[in-house]
């Protein structure tokens, strides 16, 4: 009913798991990821107490496939389930029950655990694994939705398509780095769901990533910046010149109007991501006409 990827990024230690399937709202079910513990995909007549059961076994120092045989030794209806793990440390699992619907598989490997039922076939799997390997330079979210997004291409769930989910975590990438929990985005009824997916993960990247430089205004932006401001009702008029004080509480309040204080960068300096979406949105008043 369904193909997903687990995955860990052996560089950083993020932890993550995207999914697809013709069902309605996929990612209430099938996701479940812990920083510093692992994360589990379970499919397939889902049983989703495998979630925190497979992360509170990891997390007591089960490895992948020890936490697969508890699940394969206690559960009933396991000849009819699909799952798939990777621990903390890298290590991974995929298990398919003999019961599963064809065409049924996964692939597991150091770092991914890559499975899928009612497929339009192997291949499915085998683009998922493909693009997986290709995209080691991009971070986590995006390998993972790239993979998703292969297996999508090579014909995915072949009933169709309905709903799509990525959820990701790691060290301190939280919002305002006070959690591990980084991505939980969702599109839970659409017929390109993980193409919604992806302008899902452009949003939250936009909002929630932060910045990777930073730069001072030139003057001709900074006329541009204090002009919106004073437009938008951010402060009844700025002084010229140099950064200031006023400038700086008036621009505060601006990004966080625009859900960008994730991006905020105090004394002057400004993440060129967040300019150009703020001269983007506010196109009516750009620096060349302050």
């Amino acid at each position: 009913m369904t193909f997903s990827i687990v995955g860990r990024d052996a560089r950083t230690g993020d932890l993550g798991v995207a999914v697809a399937s013709k069902f309605l709202a996929v990612g209430a079910l099938v996701p479940f990821v812990q920083g510093g513990v692992g994360a589990v995909a379970t499919q397939s007549y889902v049983n989703p107490t495998f979630g925190p059961e497979g992360l509170r076994l990891m997390a007591g120092g089960h490895s992948a496939e020890a936490t697969s045989a508890h699940f394969q030794a206690t559960d009933s209806g396991i000849a009819h389930r699909q799952f798939g793990l990777v621990r903390a440390d890298g290590t991974s699992a995929t298990f398919t029950g003999p019961d599963c619907h064809a065409w049924a598989g996964g692939y597991a490997a150091p770092d991914v655990a890559i499975q899928g039922n009612i497929l339009a076939g192997a291949g499915v799997v085998q683009a998922m694994r493909a693009a997986w390997e290709a995209g080691r330079a991009l971070p986590l979210p995006r390998r993972l939705l790239a993979a998703l997004i292969a297996g999508d291409a090579a014909g995915g769930d072949r009933r169709g398509r309905q709903s799509a989910a990525l959820v990701c975590a790691g060290p301190g990438r939280g919002y305002g780095g006070l959690t591990d929990d980084w991505v939980n985005l969702r599109s839970d009824d659409h017929p390109d769901p993980c193409g919604d997916l992806a302008r899902l993960l452009d949003t939250h990247d936009l909002l929630f990533g932060r910045p990777d430089t930073t730069r001072v205004l030139t003057p001709a932006e900074l006329a541009w910046l204090r002009a919106l401001l004073v437009t938008q009702g951010y402060a009844p008029d700025l002084p010229q010149g140099d950064w200031d004080d006023r400038t700086e509480a008036a621009a505060w309040a601006l990004f966080g109007t625009e859900n960008l204080e994730e991006r905020w960068v105090p004394g002057g300096q400004f993440d060129p991501v967040a300019l150009g979406y703020l001269q983007a949105r506010h196109a009516g008043r750009t620096p060349d006409r302050a």
